[in-house]
């Protein structure tokens, strides 16, 4: 297993970054590769993503979950494997530190290569930038999930 952390500091309350990362068929719109996402229920969710050329279509499930604290998923179907957590820490009153930490497994030479030179940190590092831009710009979030599981 591999492991990716960063994190990123945005310009808005801990309660609208929170919000908009519980938007999960939003992310196409700020993470690179991601296609599409279908939320099936508070738990489950479809993704299809295309990094490379090669498009890949897998399932992740919620295992825990905390308002404005922490989403934290898994994968279970499909040839992606991975686990992470995504936390959210109030630097004040309209600052926001979020912070990603994901394991995941690569599979074949070219996500090994991709690994073994950082492209996957830096992807994620860029997603996180596109994340700020996105939720900095608009003010606001789209939407939110407040339960907790």
């Amino acid at each position: 297993m591999s492991k990716v952390q960063e994190s990123i500091d945005v310009d808005v309350p801990v309660t609208t970054a929170y919000n908009q990362w519980t938007q999960f068929e939003d992310f196409p719109q700020f993470m690179d590769g991601v296609e599409e996402i279908t939320q099936i229920d508070d738990r489950h969710n479809h993704w299809r993503t295309k990094v490379a050329g090669a498009t890949r279509e897998f399932d992740t499930e919620i295992v825990d979950q905390v308002p404005d604290d922490h989403v934290t998923w898994r994968t279970t179907s499909g040839d992606v494997k991975q686990t992470g957590t995504v936390s959210f820490q109030p630097i004040d009153a309209t600052h926001t530190r979020v912070m990603l930490a994901m394991d995941f497994q690569p599979e074949g030479i070219t996500e090994k290569a991709a690994d073994m030179t950082g492209m996957l940190d830096r992807q994620v590092k860029g997603d996180l930038k596109r994340f700020k831009h996105f939720i900095e710009e608009r003010g606001f979030e789209t939407g939110g999930y407040r339960g907790h599981l």
